[in-house]
């Protein structure tokens, strides 16, 4: 290839690259480098931190009580989470990346939560194409995992305990280059199938109360008995807020009798009001599956998924208030 093609094919790249930035930057938002707060502490309707809620939890009927929303920040508690390469191409790609402390200093040492040191979510900004992975540690530091990208604008969210620190859920935005189409989120959907799996929601969500998901799951008409245990437990639920993509803690109620199943039950607490979008791991005859739902909560949803608040006092919802 001759000097003046290489120069106009390396332009048209830059070009494409820079066009995709333009087109995404509303959606993306601003680039936090803490917490709302100013201090990674998660605030909640009311306005309390999690200093003043942590006093609550000295009580287990008051555990969870606060709305925890973490994700929103790439640098909080001391720590930073920077992506090797935050804009990429599309495809089977490795995504590398590190934990810095408050000195810069890559993190090596980390607590084990849910049977691994970290746990880290992939999203498209639409809520679309989600991967949970875990990704292998490198000895200065580095973090690296293959992961499925399309074109368009990614969340990285890091969820991890550095070792005898606090945990933390740290996110960066990730650019793939090329023609983007952003999926809408749609109606609600609280019943999802999955390789023959069906996955239903029960309970109606509450904007700062903790709320128990009970979430069932049945194959061929038949519920499932025998659910495997994954990361520590019969499921595992990552719960993301439409628009910020706020990642919200879910925690799940205690093994005991029935725990592998039909029933799985989760506890948390949504900030707001607005729409979410659930995403349920599952194991089952050796294989761990997906299942994704969406719900309003505190509103109604159009027939488009389209928010629609409340007309006033004196207005009914259909969900039960």
């Amino acid at each position: 290839m001759s000097t003046p093609v290489r120069i106009g094919a390396f332009v048209a790249a830059l070009a494409a690259v820079f066009a995709l930035a333009l087109g995404v930057g509303t959606a993306v938002g601003p680039w936090e480098t803490e917490e709302p707060d100013g201090h990674g502490h998660a605030v909640d309707a009311a306005g309390h931190d999690d200093h003043e809620a942590k006093d609550d939890r000295a009580g287990s009927s008051q555990a969870g009580a606060e709305a925890e929303v973490a994700g929103l920040a790439v640098s909080a508690g001391g720590h930073t989470l920077e992506l090797v390469d935050p804009v990429t191409r599309s495809g089977r790609q490795r995504l590398a990346f590190t934990v810095s402390d408050a000195d810069g200093e890559p993190v090596t040492a980390y607590d084990e939560a849910h049977e691994r040191d970290l746990h880290l979510i992939v999203v498209r900004r639409d809520l679309t194409g989600f991967q949970h992975v875990h990704p292998r540690l490198r000895a200065d530091g580095t973090w690296t995992v293959p992961v499925d990208l399309s074109a368009g604008a990614w969340r990285v969210l890091a969820d991890f305990t550095p070792a005898g620190g606090d945990p933390l859920v740290l996110g960066a935005d990730l650019l793939v280059g090329g023609a983007d189409e952003p999926e809408r989120l749609g109606p609600d959907a609280r019943t999802a199938e999955v390789d023959g799996y069906e996955v239903t929601l029960h309970g109606t969500p509450e904007v700062g109360a903790e709320t128990p998901l009970e979430l069932t799951v049945s194959r061929d008409g038949e519920p499932v008995r025998d659910l495997q245990p994954y990361l520590g437990a019969h499921g595992h639920l990552v719960v993301l807020r439409d628009g910020d993509l706020g990642y919200l803690h879910a925690h799940p109620a205690k093994d005991g009798a029935g725990a592998a199943g039909p029933d799985i039950t989760f506890h948390t607490t949504f900030p707001s009001a607005g729409r979410y979008r659930l995403f349920l791991d599952f194991k089952h005859a050796d294989v761990v599956r997906t299942a994704v739902l969406t719900v309003t909560v505190g509103e109604e949803g159009g027939p488009d998924g389209s928010q629609q608040p409340h007309d006033g006092p004196d207005h009914q919802s259909d969900h039960g208030h």
